[in-house]
């Protein structure tokens, strides 16, 4: 989990360094495009799988809300700093919780209501309404927490009915074409260097998720979970020393208090035995 939060801190930092210089949908488009060549290895699994028609229209509309939210966060990227973007990551967990009630009919318990209630004034504190002005990239990083919590829900279900590859490879497949037209309404060329930058994106990305796997078969999400706090320690250090970004106490003890509520949730799960909920980082693509 250390190693996850640091390619995860990764990729957001090396977005960062361009600078807005290739416009956000055309970002993600390029480093789906580039992560491609991961699926590879997969191509003999994949070959055998047959999805059904159900399954078709679910990984279709993953790849909607995917393609928004992915889209989103790369907007948020070049517009507030790696702090805010981190903490207001924290409220996934949280957009799943409460579309699962939505949608799922999941009932919720006055301790998951109270800690769901935590992670609000957690995100009122970072965002701070009435005291500052809110920039876009904060609405951004609102909506990609709602679409990727809608993305993951779908992801379970998916899981649950076809192989690990054939969720990851639909993802990576209709996120691409999803964002396809998207990058070549704002196009511009891309320099090589700007090229490779996104690569190591996609390199981090897969090995972060990866280094994610391996921790979730090695232990149970509550000792994992607390470890992603770290993300938000090296996201604001990392932001001070590289990027010249201001340390925010506010932003500091919002994204704590959102992590204490999905903390205490996913043990809630863990201890009734019935988690729908995920971490922080399954629901990060």
């Amino acid at each position: 989990m250390v190693v996850t939060g640091l390619c995860f801190v990764a990729v957001t930092a090396l977005v960062k360094t361009m600078h807005g210089r290739v416009p956000a949908p055309e970002a993600a488009f390029l480093r789906y495009v580039l992560g491609l060549v991961f699926l590879i290895p997969m191509w003999r699994e994949l070959r055998d799988v047959r999805p059904t028609s159900r399954q078709w229209k679910l990984v279709c509309v993953r790849g909607v809300f995917q393609s928004l939210g992915v889209a989103f966060w790369f907007y948020a990227m070049t517009r507030i700093p790696l702090a805010e973007v981190t903490s207001m990551n924290y409220l996934n967990p949280i957009f799943v919780t409460l579309l699962a009630v939505l949608l799922l009919g999941e009932r919720l318990a006055l301790r998951r209501i109270l800690a769901i209630v935590a992670a609000i004034v957690g995100a009122l504190i970072i965002l701070r309404p009435g005291f500052r002005e809110l920039d876009p990239g904060h609405f951004a990083m609102l909506i990609t927490a709602s679409c990727f919590a809608a993305s993951y829900l779908i992801a379970k279900i998916l899981s649950g009915e076809t192989s690990p590859a054939m969720v990851v490879a639909s993802m990576s497949i209709t996120v691409t074409i999803g964002l396809a037209p998207m990058a070549l309404a704002v196009w511009v060329w891309p320099s090589w260097w700007d090229l490779f930058v996104l690569f190591g994106v996609a390199c981090f990305a897969t090995g972060g998720h990866y280094a994610m796997t391996l921790a979730f078969k090695a232990a149970p999400l509550t000792v994992t979970q607390p470890v992603t706090f770290l993300q938000l320690v090296w996201s604001v250090a990392l932001g001070a020393l590289v990027f010249n970004e201001a340390i925010d106490p506010w932003v500091i003890a919002g994204g704590g208090l959102i992590m204490a509520a999905v903390v205490f949730i996913t043990w809630r799960e863990a201890v009734l035995n019935r988690r729908v909920t995920p971490g922080v980082m399954e629901t990060k693509h």
